[in-house]
């Protein structure tokens, strides 16, 4: 899979749009922080991190026992564009919808 079609596969799933409009804040994130925002089990947010990571969408960093994750800083400039315009478009959206 080349990579553009792995990041469209990676945020076609809602729950990880919604993390990665967390993430996307240039802050790092724990999992536990993610799976209470996102409502997520433990299991269930790792296999969507993973996705996103394997994307090379964000990157994790150990921290004793908890995983901590952020937007990926060497993400080429063009991916990164896709993702604000997604996450932007998808705000836009749900601002009408509210």
């Amino acid at each position: 899979m080349n990579p553009m079609q792995e990041i469209l596969t990676a945020i076609s799933d809602p729950t990880r749009r919604a993390a990665l409009a967390i993430l996307w804040d240039g802050g790092e994130h724990c999992v536990c922080e993610l799976m209470k925002t996102l409502d997520a089990s433990q299991s269930r947010m790792s296999r969507h991190m993973k996705t996103l990571r394997q994307a090379g969408l964000v990157v994790d960093r150990r921290d004793a026992q908890w995983v901590r994750y952020r937007r990926n800083p060497d993400l080429v400039p063009e991916f990164a564009a896709v993702i604000d315009a997604v996450l932007a478009a998808e705000g836009k959206l749900e601002r009408k919808v509210a």
